[in-house]
């Protein structure tokens, strides 16, 4: 057990350590060129396009509201930031998902020593039909909530966003934590019981991604940064207790 184990957010920083080391650092490399060209695209058009947006929301209020806009800006800016962090996020996810699940089997050999199963490169490449079944399944979890909490976070001011903000912090652990149960061939149902049995950890590690995943050049290795950490986790609260259990 690591010093890190008292407290799920300083996953966040065992993971920056991990991905860095030898023997690791080069499966980071293809996740992390990925994320960097889907990121370039996807901020340019995000932010011009809400400018868009919300110059034209603005222009349709009644001159009376036009006060709102002083409102309407910081809590748009909000929104947008953190729904932009999870839908880019998980479109570069699925595109780097096999990746991510290698980089994940590399950071569990790393700390435990055990050997995987029909694991590397080969073991990758003919798992990459479940593995991108397993990114849809994700999706298809998300998608209702997302709406439900995006509901929130545009009619109920400070309330929505913080709500909106914890959903957002579930889902990066969903999402990073899977890549380690998902190798062990865990259902994606077994998986969120699990991190639901450790709900402290898991929304403190996953709050700190999104948080960080908001912010510019950090944001371009907060994926492989992310699977590192979260299979630390996973490796420190959940693998050997699961085995034993």
């Amino acid at each position: 057990m690591t010093a890190y184990s008292d407290f799920g957010a300083s996953y966040v920083a065992r993971g920056f350590e991990l991905a860095f080391q030898p023997g690791v650092r080069r499966y980071v490399l293809i996740p992390l060129i990925i994320n960097i060209l889907l990121f370039s695209v996807a901020i340019y058009a995000t932010f011009h396009y809400t400018s868009i947006g919300v110059t034209q929301l603005v222009a349709w209020l009644p001159e009376w509201l036009r006060w709102l806009e002083i409102l309407l800006w910081p809590l748009i800016v909000i929104g947008v930031v953190l729904i932009f962090a999870l839908t880019f996020t998980s479109v570069a996810n699925i595109i780097a998902s096999p990746f991510n699940s290698l980089l994940a089997e590399k950071v569990e050999y790393k700390l435990t020593g055990i050997v995987p199963v029909d694991g590397g490169v080969s073991g990758m490449v003919k798992d990459i039909p479940r593995i991108i079944g397993r990114e849809f399944q994700k999706i298809i979890y998300f998608i209702p909530r997302a709406l439900a909490f995006g509901l929130l976070l545009l009619f109920v001011p400070i309330i929505g966003q913080v709500l909106w903000f914890l959903f957002s912090g579930w889902m990066m652990t969903i999402q990073y934590a899977d890549y380690p149960f998902d190798n062990h061939k865990i259902s994606f149902k077994a998986m969120r019981q699990e991190l639901g049995a450790r709900q402290g950890k898991s929304l403190s590690f996953g709050c700190l991604v999104a948080f960080l995943a908001t912010i510019p050049l950090v944001n371009l290795i907060m994926i492989p940064v992310a699977v590192c950490g979260a299979t630390a986790l996973w490796v420190d609260h959940i693998k050997f207790n699961r085995i034993s259990s």
